[in-house]
């Protein structure tokens, strides 16, 4: 770990260095890697010159206990002795979460598009509901939100919707939330009480840039159509709705959610890109070797990752196998602990990852 830091060090120098250079700003796509990183090292460095303090300190009361006479200055370096070995664990183990580099998709901002899936009625108005619990958070996070697209049914819930969140570390934060989210509870049309399990599909994709991925018109194929849904203005009035097939992938985006025909190709523009992004990116993470696989999944959709118990009001994560007895307030937006849980989990299976590689 030492010599890994020693390494980051003198890297550090080079990045500050580079970010003196007046002519960096000129290359945008440069310029932000190098900011990056520079945050990344500049966290990291303070992290370890703090450690290297605290060895210092350790090895400075070491000497009083083994060189001085005065048994008072004995007594007190070894309280204090006693109180730094009992950080350097704890300090250690930070540098180590530390030295695993941020992916640079982690302050992606994202396309979220939640699914009603097996359960009828009861998974779509859990797909609302669902809906709420990630705009909650994203309202107390700081974070926008806006709807992409939305197809309702007829007891208030969604077959599906899909919606954009932007902020800081959004994708860092919510990537883990892609899977099956399976509910059991007892639906209000239940007059016996008994419990119905049902499910609802979650994808989380990095918003890509233009810049990232790039869309050939010939590529596409756009159809224009009139919207549809379960009532309400514009509804089967206009052909305002939009569906793009992204020829080579077979990819298929519909967007009807606004009035204007151009804002639903620009829309649908957005979620093909991400979609186009994942896809990629999903290739990149299939061809690294098995030893980086996350602890916590491989956040494909069909992976059913955790369980609302109303009843009990529990929720569980299967995958770090974490059972939080507040439902209640889960729904409500309330999951940062679930959130944080979830990263410090994928960390510490990356920093294993890590170590294996390097046997």
């Amino acid at each position: 770990m030492l010599k890994r830091l020693e390494e980051l060090s003198q890297r550090y120098v080079v990045v500050e260095e580079m970010v003196q250079e007046p002519d960096l700003v000129k290359d945008p796509k440069k310029y932000k890697e190098v900011m990056r990183e520079h945050s990344y090292l500049s966290e990291l460095m303070a992290a370890y010159q703090e450690y290297k303090k605290l060895l210092q300190d350790i090895k400075g009361n070491q000497e009083i206990i083994a060189e001085e006479d005065d048994p008072d200055m004995k007594e007190m370096a070894r309280e204090e002795l006693k109180e730094l070995e009992a950080k350097q664990p704890e300090m250690e183990s930070k540098l180590k979460m530390m030295l695993i580099p941020p992916d640079p998709l982690e302050e992606k901002n994202i396309i979220m598009e939640i699914r009603g899936g097996t359960g009828g009625d009861e998974a779509s108005l859990f797909a609302a509901d669902l809906f709420r619990m990630y705009t909650r958070y994203a309202e107390s996070k700081g974070w926008k939100y806006e709807i992409m697209d939305a197809s309702e049914t007829e007891v208030g819930g969604y077959k599906e919707i899909s919606l954009s969140i932007s902020g800081k570390f959004v994708y860092g934060s919510l990537r883990w939330e892609a899977g099956v989210h399976r509910v059991q509870r007892v639906p209000e049309t239940e007059a016996q009480g008994r419990i119905h399990t049902s499910a609802v599909t979650v994808a989380v994709l990095p918003e890509a840039e233009e810049t990232e991925i790039e869309i050939r018109q010939e590529d596409l194929r756009i159809d224009v159509m009139r919207a549809g849904g379960c009532g309400g203005q514009c509804v089967n009035t206009t052909d305002s709705a939009v569906r793009l097939t992204h020829i080579p992938t077979g990819l298929v985006v519909i967007q009807q959610d606004e009035k204007s025909q151009l804002r639903n190709k620009e829309k649908a523009l957005r979620v093909l890109r991400a979609r186009l992004f994942d896809l990629e990116e999903s290739k990149k993470h299939a061809e690294r070797s098995a030893a980086r696989k996350s602890m916590v999944g491989s956040g494909d959709r069909s992976e059913r990752i955790r369980t609302y118990n109303f009843p009990q009001n529990r929720v569980t994560d299967h995958r770090i196998n974490l059972t939080l007895y507040k439902l209640d307030q889960f729904m409500q937006g309330t999951i940062e602990e679930m959130v944080e849980a979830l990263n410090i989990s994928a960390k510490e299976a990356a920093l294993k990852g890590a170590a294996v590689s390097a046997e």
